[in-house]
Order: structure tokens, then C-alpha cells, then sequence
């Protein structure tokens, strides 16, 4: 049976697609349920109904297997491309509030958390899944946040390390609700619930920097010369 499903796949690529799509799901299948360091190339391709040989041409080893399954996943992970560049107040609180909701969207679906037990689960064991997970997955988002921290910098509406205001801003995002969505103990929230974290975050974010900053800015030139008409009537009254 295998054989001729190995000969009915050479050459026909939807097929060779298909099958590689089944590969990949046997795969994160068999690694949730029985952890990655305990799965076998067998069992996956018996999941999946093909040959190992063919496994290993679709898709390749165990590790390799892993990295694909997260990658696939990590998609979800990426920002839109089509954000606002932060020119002012209003373009940047538009531009976080848009990445605020469409990372904890995507983060908060079903297959994502499963990712993140994924790992969690094989952290003594196979460290390769953590590893992996955060190369294809969390630095990629990290990577975007701190882009828009720096494009806020270079229009002047921030001042600090971008690396410091991103990982606050993720903070203020997430508080502890990742920690509930692996644990189980926290259902996803709906998409008003996530509009409204990501607007709470951008609201506490910039009363954190760019009121501070506006706030510590000092007066405009004219203001300075009416302190010092002031004084200096104050020392002529004397």
C-alpha cells in the first residue's frame, strides 16, 4: 500500500503537497500528545500514510519536522505590513494599538498555545523545540515591535533604549494572560476583549514616555523670557 503510494506521488506535486501537509500534522499531533523526544519517524509516518522513505524526501528529519511545524505556525505570528509609519501622537498610538491586537489575536489561537505547551512540556528534554520557537516565532515579533519603538525615536515622539520601551510595552500588553492560556486556566478572548487590551496597553504605554516626555520638555523661548522679565522686575522692586 505504501509503495504505491510512494510511486503515485513521484511527479505529481498537489499530491506531494498533500502529503506533506499530512506529515506535518501527523507530526505536531504525535508531539503534543506523546512530547517530541518520545515520537518516532515511524509513528509519523504511519499517521500520515507514507512510506519514512518518503517522509524523510518531503520533509526530512525529526528536527527538521519540528522546525517546519513551528515555522507554519509562526506565520500566524507575523505583523501587518501595511502599518502606519509613527509620524506623531496619533500614528503611533494607531500603529500600536493595530500590533497589540493582531499579536495577541494570533498568539491566542488554539494551535499557537499548543506551540507554547509544546515547548514548555519538552524544555529538559528537547530544548530544540523552545529554541526553535523562539528563533521562528517570538524574536520575529519582538523584532517588528522594536522597529516601530525606533521609527517613534526617529520622529522625536520617544526617548530611550528601543529595546527597554518594546519589552514594557509587551508587558503592559500581555500582563498574565499568556500564562493563562497555556495553563488552560483563561478561555481566548473575543476580539472587543482583545481591541480593548491592546488600546489599555497604548494608553498606559504612552502616559509612561511620551507624556513624561512632553511633560519634562522645557518651556518654549518665549515662555523663558517672561521668567526672566519677572526676576528681573523682582530684583528692580528691591
Amino acid at each position: 500500500m505504501k509503495a504505491r503510494s510512494t510511486a503515485k506521488l513521484r511527479g505529481n506535486e498537489p499530491e506531494r503537497a498533500a502529503a506533506r501537509r499530512r506529515i506535518l500534522n501527523a507530526a505536531f499531533s504525535a508531539f503534543t500528545e506523546a512530547g517530541y523526544a518520545e515520537t518516532s519517524t515511524l509513528e509519523i509516518a504511519t499517521r500520515a500514510h507514507v512510506s519514512k522513505r518518503e517522509l524523510y524526501k518531503l520533509v526530512g528529519n525529526k528536527q527538521e519536522m519540528l522546525a517546519a511545524c513551528i515555522g507554519e505556525r509562526a506565520k500566524r505570528l507575523q505583523v501587518p505590513t501595511d502599518l502606519p509609519v509613527p509620524r506623531d501622537r496619533k500614528t503611533l498610538e494607531q500603529t500600536l494599538v493595530a500590533f497589540g491586537t493582531q499579536l495577541i489575536r494570533e498568539v491566542s489561537d488554539p494551535t499557537v498555545v499548543g506551540v507554547f505547551r509544546l515547548a514548555i512540556a519538552e524544555a529538559v528534554r528537547a530544548p530544540e523545540v523552545a529554541r526553535a520557537l523562539d528563533s521562528l516565532g517570538r524574536e520575529a515579533t519582538r523584532a517588528a515591535l522594536r522597529r516601530i519603538i525606533a521609527q517613534a525615536r526617529s520622529a522625536r515622539l520617544l526617548d530611550g533604549p528601543s529595546a527597554e520601551m518594546a519589552e514594557q510595552f509587551s508587558g503592559l500588553l500581555w500582563g498574565n494572560l499568556i500564562l493563562s492560556l497555556v495553563l488552560g486556566v483563561a478561555d481566548r478572548p473575543s476580539s472587543h476583549e482583545i481591541t480593548r487590551r491592546a488600546q489599555n496597553a497604548t494608553a498606559a504605554f504612552l502616559k509612561l514616555y511620551l507624556d513624561r516626555d512632553e511633560s519634562e520638555r522645557p518651556p518654549p523661548s518665549g515662555g523663558r523670557e517672561e521668567v526672566k522679565k519677572l526676576r528681573r522686575a523682582h530684583v528692580a522692586a528691591k
